[in-house]
């Protein structure tokens, strides 16, 4: 009896490209297919990462192609497939060059694997994923970003160092816009081994945890100079793709579409999720009061105004 593996394509091969394979088959997920226009180097990466296999004990497939037919019948297409920041870039200067590129690779991988559920990874990402829901057609359950899912893990990181304590330890979200100046961490839902962070920190300290949460992108770019963040990334792919792929229910924040949620409708926004076998299979509505409802107003409007921008019709 032949058991079909789960298979995940992953189109656009750069670091984070590979840093998502290389978490999904060290963890054993899915077969993975690595994309990329680029000749010999999605071949390139796919055989490295194989020749790993028999060290961290994996025998899952790893393809690395120029053709967009090897990804026919994808369970899950993760779109990395961009242009990435460079220092002193905002997400949003790479909107127009990156619009044109997730239209055409989500038209590709629609066609041939219409079952799947999409990821976009792609910046400004928010609207990326607007982009790819319209180019799909699919229903708006499998279309989703990648946002808070990253954005969370920082806030929990600097939180846990603030602290002294494990991570694990450690609850925060962050929704809104994927933007250094629109995300929205949310410290008052915050908690260290069930204690509310404002227990823990005084409010100046919970400020600047807040401030390095939004510039987390900005800071690894500063400081790698020729590149942006790919290992955090790569491992939010990861815990979104297995979610979905092994129907964990697991709640994620990320970018999904909103019908009515929080006053919010025809628009992709950073929100608590609930990510399983259909993808998006559930949008939490949380209160947000005072500033937090202000700061979340107001990342909606930023992406509105990108979407505009982008020319796209609702």
């Amino acid at each position: 009896m032949v058991v079909k593996r789960p298979k995940v394509s992953i189109v656009g091969t750069g670091n984070v490209g590979h840093s998502a394979a290389q978490w999904l088959v060290s963890r054993r997920v899915a077969d993975v297919v690595l994309v990329d226009v680029i000749e010999g180097m999605p071949q390139g990466k796919a055989l490295d990462l194989a020749q790993a296999g028999p060290i961290e004990g994996f025998d899952l497939a790893v393809t690395g192609t120029n053709d967009y037919d090897d990804t026919a019948g994808s369970d899950v297409v993760v779109i990395v497939a961009g242009v990435a920041r460079k220092p002193g870039m905002s997400r949003e200067d790479l909107l127009h060059t990156n619009a044109g590129i997730v239209t055409a690779v989500t038209r590709e991988v629609a066609r041939r694997s219409p079952a799947a559920r999409l990821i976009v990874v792609t910046n400004p990402l928010d609207v990326m994923v607007y982009l790819a829901y319209q180019a799909s057609g699919f229903p708006a359950a499998r279309v989703m970003g990648q946002s808070g899912a990253l954005d969370s893990t920082r806030f929990r990181t600097f939180i846990a160092r603030e602290l002294g304590v494990s991570v694990r330890d450690v609850a925060a979200l962050v929704i809104g816009a994927h933007s250094d100046t629109h995300m929205v961490p949310l410290p008052s839902l915050a908690t260290v081994g069930g204690i509310p962070l404002r227990l823990l920190l005084p409010p100046e300290r919970i400020a600047a945890l807040v401030e390095r949460t939004r510039r987390g992108g900005a800071e690894i770019v500063g400081l790698l100079k020729t590149g942006s963040a790919f290992f955090a990334p790569g491992a939010a792919i990861c815990e979104m793709v297995e979610a979905i792929l092994q129907d964990r229910k697991r709640v994620i924040p990320v970018s999904a579409y909103l019908t009515g949620q929080y006053g919010v409708r025809d628009l992709y926004v950073g929100v608590p999720a609930l990510l399983g076998a259909g993808g998006v299979e559930r949008i939490f509505e949380i209160p947000l009061e005072g500033a937090e409802r202000a700061a979340f107003d107001a990342a909606v409007a930023s992406i509105r105004e990108n979407v505009a921008l982008a020319g796209v019709k609702g």
